[in-house]
């Protein structure tokens, strides 16, 4: 970090490790030696406690799709914090966000909206289990889908980086069946065995892998599992915790044209507000207390100034969406194919995978399609080039096992910089 300087942050980080484990409380924001420390964003830049300004396509890790400081979103919380921030009280807002969403999201007959993406994948899963009376779940290596017993293993995030399993109970994994992603025969082989017959409650995916660097669906792989999820009496949930509203405003379900029973989201819904929900049909919904037998409840759950940051959000995106995402998709195009352009003139082996507004660069000369090929990555490489890109105040996830995001905040000029950042820093990759 010599050509700029992060002093200050350094001073942050040993007084954060006297008082918070590790010196952060999340371990995807720490890298070596010691990540910096962001006082203040706007749009598509963060500014850090020690004067840096940013380009930031890490975005909350997604969740900031209308960029930093919406000013929009951040009016109408403004005026939600003046009449009071948590009742613990139905409100007429709640009302009005699970009406939006059940036009938006393409499953959507009934939604519960909570608080984080990983308690929506938690009840999504014991609503599934609930509804059809079986025990088993199939998740796929690589998949993040949040930090609890049963869908930790091969998981992707900061836990693909390390074997993060301590702690967690046997006999609670031992329901889960981790299998690959993008190959049919193994999910159909997996059900088909005497030992999980009938007992395979759910299967539950991230449409687009967006935790484990980013892994896109082969053609047909996911209606195949849409088909065999129907023919065997399982239930298939979407975890749309990072691809929900920004992939399209219907989620993977709309740009795939896949309906899922249940779908799960958070991120980009409250724009880096904490807010998530769950979303499915009528009849799985009713499962949940108190009309049910699944219990689910929060304090926060539903809480007045993250709804509201949620109806500004999806508002600016219904009436904006043949606006908005075209030109995510266009400004990210232009940045992914210029890096492939310097890619092949340099005659490297990089691999780059991209989607609508997310994009990842992999040192390989293989085909990223699954965990497998992306842990077989030249990770230090990666390592390197973070470290570049950071010098010349580009900040992407710190690890390969994320995703890089683009916001409707990202101009043309961030792109062009982004590009002579990534030209400078991959033209030293034989020295890495």
């Amino acid at each position: 970090m010599a050509d700029i300087n992060f002093n200050q942050s350094r001073h942050l980080f040993e007084r954060a490790t006297k008082v918070i484990p590790g010196g952060v409380n999340s371990p995807v924001r720490y890298f070596q030696p010691y990540p910096f420390f962001v006082e203040s964003a706007n749009g598509s830049k963060l500014f850090t406690n020690d004067g840096n300004v940013l380009i930031d396509y890490c975005l909350g890790y997604g969740s900031v799709f209308l960029g930093h400081g919406n000013q929009e979103v951040g009016t109408e919380v403004k005026y939600q914090m003046d009449k009071g921030n948590l009742f613990c009280t139905p409100t007429e807002k709640e009302v009005q966000l699970a009406e939006t969403c059940t036009k938006i999201i393409p499953c959507a007959e009934m939604v519960r909206i909570m608080n984080t993406g990983a308690e929506a994948t938690m009840h999504s899963i014991r609503l599934a289990r609930s509804f059809t009376n079986k025990t088993k779940l199939i998740k796929f290596e690589g998949g993040y889908h949040g930090a609890f017993d049963y869908v930790l293993n091969k998981a992707g995030s900061a836990a693909a980086a390390k074997d993060y399993t301590d702690g967690i109970l046997t006999e609670s994994a031992s329901k889960t069946i981790t299998i690959p992603f993008n190959d049919i025969e193994v999910v159909q082989d997996i059900i088909s065995k005497r030992e999980n017959h009938n007992d395979i409650a759910c299967i539950i995916v991230e449409p687009v892998l967006a935790n484990t660097g980013l892994v896109l669906p082969e053609k047909e792989y996911l209606n195949s599992l849409r088909n065999i999820t129907k023919e065997n009496g399982i239930v298939l949930i979407f975890d749309e915790v990072v691809t929900g509203f920004r992939l399209a405003l219907g989620g993977a379900s709309e740009f795939f044209g896949i309906k899922p029973d249940i779908a799960t989201f958070a991120k980009t819904l409250g724009n880096g507000y904490p807010i998530s929900l769950v979303a499915g049909n009528r009849e799985i919904m009713s499962g949940l207390a108190p009309c049910g037998s699944v219990y689910q409840a929060s304090t926060f759950a539903g809480n007045p100034v993250s709804v509201t940051a949620a109806l500004k959000t999806l508002e600016i995106l219904t009436k904006e969406k043949n606006t908005i995402y075209p030109k995510v998709a266009i400004s990210c195009d232009k940045l992914v194919d210029a890096i492939r352009d310097i890619v092949s003139d340099k005659q490297l082996d990089v691999m780059l995978n991209s989607i609508g507004s997310m994009f990842q660069l992999f040192f390989t000369n293989k085909l990223i399609r699954d965990y497998d090929s992306v842990k077989s990555t030249d990770t230090e490489s990666f390592n390197k080039l973070f470290r570049i890109l950071l010098k010349k105040n580009i900040f992407i996830p710190p690890s390969p096992y994320e995703t890089c995001f683009i916001s409707t905040m990202h101009n043309e000029e961030d792109i062009e910089k982004t590009i002579d950042a990534y030209e400078s820093a991959l033209s030293t990759v034989r020295d890495f």
